[in-house]
């Protein structure tokens, strides 16, 4: 997939520069939260599967999920994948009778070159309170985490997100703000809504939805 000739990378990163200053790193979360989502995002050939799953935040049981297909009109380009993820991502979560409180995305927040990446797009174009939670660390410089459970990311003095042991053992994740919600409150519902494996259960689940979408694709086409 090509861009168009009229697309410049210079003015989508202005426009993301420009969208930061919308993004609020304060807690605007409810005291008790009662439902949190996971959004997640794959690709099947021109399509674009968006998946979202709702989950109760005690018990951490599913209570809702869907999926949304579109046509992938943005291709990937480094520090611009919310272009390509939103469209998705945003259909799905619209076809959500469950309001979250909160979504965790798979995908950076403010820790992002110009600070505003997936999850804080999606939070800012949605409306809704969000959480970074990506598998690897895209800018900035981790501060050694020795026996603690999480330590700041540091870029150019300024702390834009967190690297966070979810499991002993293995690989850490990546959490920085997305939207309307502190470093603090975001680092700590990832850790209590992480059962058992790398990921925390929104994502997880919801990266699950939708590579099953991808496959349920796959095969449907490869039959018809």
């Amino acid at each position: 997939m090509r861009l168009s000739p009229r697309f410049s990378v210079e003015k989508a990163h202005r426009t993301q520069l420009r969208l930061s200053g919308l993004i609020s790193r304060e807690d605007e979360l409810p005291e008790a939260i009662r439902h949190l989502a996971g959004v997640d995002v794959a690709h099947a050939g021109g399509v674009s599967i968006g998946a979202a799953v709702v989950l109760d935040f005690d018990s951490l049981s599913p209570v809702e999920s869907q999926t949304a297909h579109t046509r992938t009109r943005f291709p990937y380009v480094p520090t611009l994948l919310s272009f390509r993820e939103i469209p998705p991502a945003l259909s799905a979560l619209r076809k959500l009778r469950v309001r979250p409180d909160v979504v965790l995305v798979d995908g950076q927040g403010v820790a992002h070159p110009y600070r505003l990446g997936f999850a804080s797009h999606l939070g800012l174009v949605a409306g809704v309170p969000t959480i970074g939670v990506a598998k690897s660390l895209l800018c900035g410089e981790a501060e050694p985490i020795g026996g603690r459970r999480w330590a700041p990311i540091l870029e150019g003095g300024e702390v834009i997100g967190a690297v966070v042991v979810t499991r002993p053992g293995v690989k850490p994740v990546y959490v920085s703000v997305g939207h309307r919600v502190s470093l603090e409150r975001a680092v700590e519902i990832t850790l209590r809504c992480t059962r058992g494996f790398r990921l925390p259960e929104p994502t997880r689940r919801a990266h699950a939805l939708a590579e099953e979408e991808k496959r349920r694709l796959r095969t449907a086409e490869a039959g018809s």
